[in-house]
């Protein structure tokens, strides 16, 4: 078994990394949750359940469900290009004064990745079908720390496969590449954070705040604020969402949370396997629906 040794060791740094995550997220962000509460709830079995999330996630178990499922695949597309003499170039290829300068590299490729999470993000809402997922993140009313990480199993497939195409094919190096997805994660579950927390106003335009983020799950938009399908879809930087018109600097902090109409049960009860259910089913109703669309 010596071939797994590698990969096995990979493992191991990914999951020491999810226990660090977890103790920082736990440790800074919970106390704050608990001093300066937005909102106060005496029953928390809808927060019990964004934890499992958490734990599944931020430990691997998810993302070794979506390494098994996609490694084959990036075997086969990293072999494909290096028998066409194919190499996706590095930054650091073309510019050779990157090579001495790993940090501002960092910045770079967390840059290129943040902007891609962008449109990954922006067009789950715009697809009917990849909604239907997406919903279950949505569809928390009781936000916290740990609804970063309440997604349908299929909706992180499809995101893990974006992040590690985009990731290859813009060259990420190895020793990069879990360090991008760390500094990720960490503004995630500060984003969603349950508590009276401002960056300024100057901050709040550079990073994406928990103010910023509520109003991307908010229940409603002020009338005459509506998008057609969202706003403040980035994940990192707020400047993508000033770029390209979805953008709202809420004041307020409001309610959380979606209609039951975009939900596939009218009951969306917190249970895991539940919600996994009912994104499966809404994915399908959205696929008929295309394509009986389509036929008339």
């Amino acid at each position: 078994m010596g071939s797994y040794l590698e990969m096995a060791f990979d493992g191991i740094e990914f999951f020491l990394c999810g226990v660090l995550q977890i103790s920082a997220a736990y440790l800074l962000l919970r106390p704050l949750e608990a001093l300066r509460p937005i909102e106060v709830w005496r029953d928390r079995q809808a927060v019990r359940v964004d934890v499992l999330y958490s734990l599944l996630d931020r430990l691997g178990i998810i993302p070794l469900l979506v390494f098994a499922l996609l490694a084959p695949l990036f075997a086969s597309v990293d072999s494909w290009l290096r028998f066409n003499d194919i190499i996706p170039p590095q930054l650091e290829d073309l510019f050779p004064s990157l090579e001495t300068r790993p940090l501002l590299s960092f910045v770079i490729y967390l840059l290129i990745l943040d902007f891609s999470e962008y449109w990954r993000h922006r067009l789950s809402h715009r697809f009917r079908w990849w909604w239907a997922l997406h919903a279950i993140h949505h569809s928390q009313r009781q936000m916290t720390l740990w609804t970063d990480s309440r997604n349908h199993l299929l909706d992180d497939l499809i995101g893990g496969a974006w992040f590690a195409l985009i990731a290859l094919f813009i060259g990420v190096p190895p020793g990069h590449f879990i360090g991008l997805m760390v500094a990720i994660r960490i503004v995630e579950n500060l984003s969603h954070v349950n508590a009276r927390l401002s960056f300024g106003w100057l901050g709040e335009r550079l990073l994406v705040s928990p103010r910023y983020h509520r109003w991307h799950h908010a229940v409603d938009l002020p009338e005459g604020r509506q998008f057609r399908h969202g706003c403040n879809f980035a994940i990192l930087f707020p400047i993508w969402d000033r770029l390209f018109g979805t953008q709202y600097m809420g004041a307020g902090l409001p309610p959380t949370g979606v209609h039951s109409a975009a939900l596939a049960s009218p009951e969306h009860a917190d249970h895991f396997w539940v919600q996994q259910k009912d994104g499966i089913t809404g994915l399908a109703a959205a696929l008929k629906a295309s394509l009986q669309a389509q036929r008339r």
